[in-house]
């Protein structure tokens, strides 16, 4: 069991940035990839960022690559998310995942493969 918490959301002006955390309960957190979520009102939840149990290897949407980064801290059970160049399309609810049984990035970027969801944070993007 894997429980999650993010923080870090709030208001920024177009062009800024912001980082998101994500706090995991549990021994075994890192066996876990790790993915980042967003869903703005009226649509559906969009891929952002994933990342294996490692580290070593990340993936990104198209939407926001070159502009987020996505870590992870095992020794800390945190991933982050780094924004910048934030855009009011960055407008959402950003929601942090794991998954024990899935790697690669085939499933890494898909929702389905993730079995633990946080609560979620707002981003809001000014412009």
């Amino acid at each position: 069991q894997v429980q999650l918490v993010e923080s870090g959301g709030g208001l920024v002006q177009a062009g800024g940035s912001l980082r998101l955390s994500c706090a995991a309960s549990g021994r075994t957190f890192s066996d876990y990839g790790m993915g980042w979520f967003r869903q703005a009102p009226g649509k559906e939840r969009e891929f952002i960022a994933a990342i294996s149990w490692s580290g070593d290897s990340t993936h990104y949407g198209d939407s926001v690559k070159g502009r987020f980064t996505i870590s992870r801290d095992n020794a800390k059970n945190m991933v982050y998310l780094q924004m910048n160049s934030l855009e009011p399309e960055d407008t959402a609810a950003y929601y942090c995942a794991a998954t024990r049984y899935y790697s690669g990035s085939y499933y890494l970027t898909r929702e389905t493969s993730y079995n633990y969801w946080g609560q979620g944070t707002q981003v809001t993007v000014s412009s």
